[in-house]
């Protein structure tokens, strides 16, 4: 099954990329590779804004993971673009990285990027979309952002 065929059958409808908020690009390729700038979590247009441990669950974090990894689709449907391909050239979701804005006792980041780790293993499947990844509770992520996770993907 294609990867817009499983797109599809979740009801996922990948958005345009995102303007950059600073000075970088939202992706770069180098050789086969490309690498996605990180991506904050967003609600309804703006900034998804709350701490895991102290306004946010687990399972609201994960939710926000799981909109990222929808976010870093739509980017990544981009670089493939650029490249000359669509998301079927994808070869390899190869890592993610995930800052969780989380209270210093709060221990379930590994949790809340699951969303987005769940999501990439349903639409890729397991052979393409299983990957490495790190997760991180930091003190404060840009606009106060809950999350914001980036991505490296091998091109075909």
């Amino acid at each position: 099954m294609s990867v817009y065929d499983q797109l599809s059958r979740l009801g996922i409808s990948l958005p345009p990329v995102a303007v950059p908020a600073a000075a970088y690009v939202p992706f770069v390729q180098t050789g086969k590779l490309v690498f996605l700038s990180g991506h904050i979590a967003r609600q309804d247009g703006k900034p998804w804004v709350g701490q895991l441990g102290l306004t946010m669950t687990t399972d609201e974090g994960k939710a926000a993971a799981r909109a990222i990894a929808i976010d870093l689709m739509g980017t990544l449907e981009a670089a493939c673009q650029a490249a000359g391909t669509d998301l079927n050239g994808i070869r390899r979701i190869v890592k993610l990285m995930s800052l969780v804005n989380s209270t210093p006792t709060f221990t379930e980041q590994h949790l809340v990027t699951n969303g987005a780790s769940e999501l990439f293993g349903e639409v890729f499947g397991p052979q393409v979309g299983a990957h490495a990844r790190s997760a991180f509770g930091v003190a404060q992520i840009p606009l106060g952002a809950c999350v914001e996770i980036e991505l490296i993907a091998e091109l075909a």
